[in-house]
């Protein structure tokens, strides 16, 4: 290993905030902080317990009422906890009220989605869009958040006794910061420019769909190259392009960073260029973890992604992945079906195959279903490579 040393160190406990109202009523927030959850344990976070509260809109002063925020303070100062995490964005006033009320650590939903980007970008365009995103978030809600600043310095401590002064200081070097990424993620994207340009004689492929739905996994197994995949969300935040050849025909194959709701919209902006592997595409793989309860939210969520960074009206196929795990049904699926669990041509005659864009269900894990997957991909990747060389005899192809 280098001769490095690594040492398992103990997960900081952290607790989830969220509010029940009629824009998120309660089956919906429970589905929201089991999410949250997920997240916050892919940063490295131990949840040990939630509190909600019904409550029209956040309260302006400190996101929840004085009663709630009394029982939080009660239960953190009783349970040593160190982060507490709010399941929406707090404003400036109330992250610097909450800061001030609790003295703990506080993330809210966007801070910690940019905290995990952050750990897990790669690539210098990748680095950069966070940090950018990242800076123009921090930059009007700095109080004690340099406390999140020294991680992105390289320090482990916070900083005590710091005053208006070292604010000041700090908002001038998050606004220099601003600039300068600015100017190096522009020379990143016109490099990346060139490089797509170049790639315009090949058909190219993206993988879109939810976090952790098994895009990563689908691609190792089309392009049998190393590409992470893990049981996490956000395992994917740079965009990874690989050649792949079916039936004599290359095809370029990307994978993006995956979708998720309340997805911070200057974080969609900062990632704009990443996503222009997806803009650019061809044909889309939207990539459906089938097994989760709440897939048809995902898919959701997904396609308004898709509409919000202008990739609508592209050749799609809908891959239903997972079947080897599908066990939760409803009602109208359960009619659609002879004997629990689905086979393959139980699935095709549900709704899910009745969409306006082709539909395919496998298994990337276990290998289920590959070969008409390959067949469904190949027949929209010969359509449109035939449309870029119509003067290439495609019987020599069969």
């Amino acid at each position: 290993m280098g001769g490095y040393l690594t040492y398992e160190t103990e997960a900081e406990t952290a607790v989830m905030v969220a509010l029940i109202n009629k824009e998120q009523p309660e089956e919906k927030v429970v589905e929201y902080l089991d999410e949250l959850a997920f997240l916050a344990k892919t940063l490295g976070l131990d949840v040990v317990k939630s509190f909600t509260q019904r409550l029209d809109k956040p309260d302006v002063r400190s996101f929840v009422g004085s009663g709630k925020l009394e029982e939080i303070q009660t239960y953190i100062k009783a349970e040593d906890i160190k982060v507490i995490i709010f399941d929406d964005d707090l404003s400036p006033s109330q992250l610097r009220n909450l800061e001030r009320d609790l003295k703990v650590k506080i993330y809210d939903r966007s801070l910690l989605i940019l905290d995990i980007f952050l750990e897990r970008a790669q690539t210098a365009q990748a680095k950069t869009q966070v940090e950018l995103a990242r800076s123009s978030y921090l930059l009007p809600r700095l109080t004690r958040m340099w406390t999140h600043l020294e991680r992105q310095r390289g320090g482990t401590g916070t900083r005590g006794g710091a005053g208006e002064k070292e604010i000041e200081t700090d908002r001038r070097m998050i606004r220099n910061q601003i600039t300068v990424l600015k100017k190096k993620l522009e020379k990143i994207e016109k490099q990346n420019e060139v490089q797509r340009k170049s790639r315009q004689s090949v058909v190219r492929v993206a993988l879109v769909g939810y976090t952790n739905v098994g895009k990563s996994t689908l691609m190792r197994l089309l392009t049998k190259a190393d590409v992470l995949a893990e049981d996490k969300l956000f395992a994917t935040v740079d965009a990874t392009v690989r050649k792949v050849v079916l039936d004599r025909i290359p095809f370029l194959l990307s994978d993006t960073v995956g979708f998720i709701r309340k997805l911070p919209t200057h974080l969609i902006e900062s990632f704009k260029s990443t996503l222009a592997e997806v803009l650019e595409a061809d044909v889309l793989l939207h990539v459906i973890d089938v097994s989760h309860p709440y897939f048809q939210d995902q898919m959701e969520t997904v396609n308004q992604t898709l509409i919000e960074i202008g990739a609508t009206n592209k050749p799609t196929i809908l891959v239903f992945n997972k079947i080897d795990q599908f066990k939760q049904l409803d009602e109208e699926l359960l009619e659609e079906m002879d004997n629990p669990p689905p086979t393959i041509d139980d699935l095709k005659r549900t709704y899910m195959n009745k969409a306006e864009n082709d539909a395919v269900f496998i298994s990337a894990t276990e290998k289920q279903n590959m070969d008409e997957f390959r067949e469904v991909l190949m027949e929209k990747v010969k359509k449109r490579h035939f449309q870029i060389f119509p003067n290439y005899l495609k019987d020599s192809y069969y």
